[in-house]
């Protein structure tokens, strides 16, 4: 017996946004197609006419790019598959393997009372003679077809994950495979769609796990291979509650619109119930690749922390390369209207060593745009509090001054980060100072801000002529003293 290629495959309904837990199947499904050498298969479940939009499957399909996620050979579309599903049902009743129920729904089940919700078949056509099944038949009656379960033992299958799961045959119904209207219901429509692309391991989340006693079922009646199963776990929030909507929680192209990185955002995703077995956190494709395993996979429900998500988008921002990080970070500036692409693109030098120094605080590409602004306009407002702190205090307006003048006798080819700390140190050891009582007002002056990054690798980035700009503004700020909180 040749032993079965390997393909996976998602089958996402497109019925809401791009959910995480959808993303990290998908993210499974392709490392374990890759280490493989198989194939990852996309199926969009679009037979729901009323939820299913168009603009749903475009997210899906965007959210796989972004994260480099790609599918192998053409999206199936279920809906486009309708007619295969009514012939294999058909055939499992003349084969006995199943039955037409004309039962109405109100009629067709026995069990507890509405407020427990659960029910189960009444097995009452489940035998009904043939000539009463020809008779309704020909006058119209409308039918389901059922699948014929075993009344006796238990139905089971080996999950990757969870081991040898068991069900009692009794605890199991005689589900509907086809409703009155020839259209296949859930459980039918994945076993035929998985038969017909040939998928040999299905991996999805652990609420299918009741789906996958139904379906080993009709996989037998159908006398088709049936698939090795993986159960995923559930990814919730850090209350516990599961990841929604309706609670805030992002979709995958809301990540990305936010500022994350694609190789962050897979990365982490992928620890988020599984493990490499050892303490890596920060690993590349090719590295989770040779690493994963569904044995790896941790059967319990997994934390989104949306925290360590962040620090992992901030170490590999930190370690990417900052002509990459402008092209990313560039749409952010522009839609803040802090600069245009005709001017980074003139001036790219000068934002590649913005974004260098920059880099380091920032978590999201987005907070280049949230930090920096002052790096490429001089009319930022001082913060007030920095004023009262530093520019409101007697000699800081003359001590500026002395410290522009230090500076225009740096040579303009050797402005750096370390001339410039020497010429601030030797003044303020000239002056009888601490360094921080000019560093201080300094930053405040040529950033408008009390806090960012490093402030000689501030002034090495902002040039010569934007420092003693800055410097002569600031002073003519703080020598007509209408400080913000005059008067209090």
């Amino acid at each position: 017996m040749t032993e079965r290629k390997i393909r996976v495959r998602i089958a996402p309904s497109p019925t809401g946004y791009f959910h995480v837990g959808t993303a990290r199947t998908a993210i499974y499904n392709w490392l374990f197609a890759r280490k493989h050498g198989g194939e990852f298969l996309l199926r969009i479940e679009d037979t729901d006419e009323e939820r299913s939009k168009k603009e749903w499957v475009d997210i899906i399909l965007d959210g796989l790019k972004w994260m480099g996620v790609p599918w192998d050979g053409e999206v199936v579309y279920q809906s486009q598959r309708m007619g295969i599903y009514a012939p294999h049902a058909d055939r499992l009743v003349a084969e006995g393997k199943a039955f037409r129920c004309f039962c109405p729904p109100q009629e067709s089940v026995v069990g507890k009372d509405a407020s427990e919700r659960s029910f189960k078949y009444s097995g009452k056509c489940r035998d009904l003679p043939n000539e009463e099944i020809e008779q309704k038949l020909a006058a119209g009656v409308p039918s389901a077809v059922r699948l014929k379960m075993p009344k006796t033992g238990e139905a089971t299958f080996t999950d990757a994950v969870y081991g040898k799961v068991n069900k009692a045959y009794e605890d199991l119904d005689d589900i509907i495979i086809l409703k009155s209207d020839r259209r296949p219901i859930y459980n039918f429509a994945v076993v035929v769609d998985d038969h017909d692309m040939s998928i040999s391991h299905v991996i999805r989340g652990n609420d299918h796990i009741a789906n996958t006693f139904f379906q080993v079922e009709l996989y037998k009646a159908l006398g088709w291979d049936v698939p090795e199963f993986s159960h995923l776990p559930l990814i919730l929030r850090p209350d516990r509650s599961k990841v929604s909507k309706r609670k805030g929680d992002k979709g995958v192209t809301e990540y990305f619109a936010e500022g994350f990185l694609p190789e962050a955002f897979v990365n982490y995703l992928a620890l988020v119930g599984w493990s490499p077995k050892d303490d890596r956190e920060k690993m590349t494709r090719e590295e989770m690749i040779a690493a994963f395993t569904l044995e790896g996979i941790n059967p319990n429900n997994a934390i989104f922390d949306v925290e360590k998500l962040l620090w992992m988008n901030g170490e590999y921002i930190r370690q990417m390369d900052s002509n990459k990080l402008v092209e990313l970070a560039a749409p952010y500036f522009i839609d803040a209207g802090i600069t245009t692409k005709y001017w980074i693109e003139t001036n790219w030098h000068y934002v590649v060593k913005v974004i260098a120094v920059l880099k380091d605080r920032c978590k999201l590409i987005s907070d280049f745009a949230k930090f920096g602004g002052y790096f490429f306009r001089s009319d930022f407002d001082y913060d007030p509090s920095g004023v009262k702190k530093h520019f409101a205090v007697d000699g800081t307006a003359e001590n500026l001054r002395k410290l522009e003048s230090s500076f225009s006798e740096i040579d303009d080819k050797n402005w750096s980060h370390d001339t410039t700390m020497q010429a601030l140190t030797a003044l303020a050891t000239e002056l009888g100072i601490k360094p921080a009582q000019l560093i201080h007002p300094t930053r405040l002056a040529t950033s408008g801000a009390t806090v960012g990054p490093g402030l000689y690798e501030l002034l090495a980035a902002l040039g010569k002529d934007r420092v003693q700009n800055r410097l002569e503004r600031a002073i003519n700020y703080i020598e007509k003293g209408q400080f913000p909180f005059a008067g209090e």
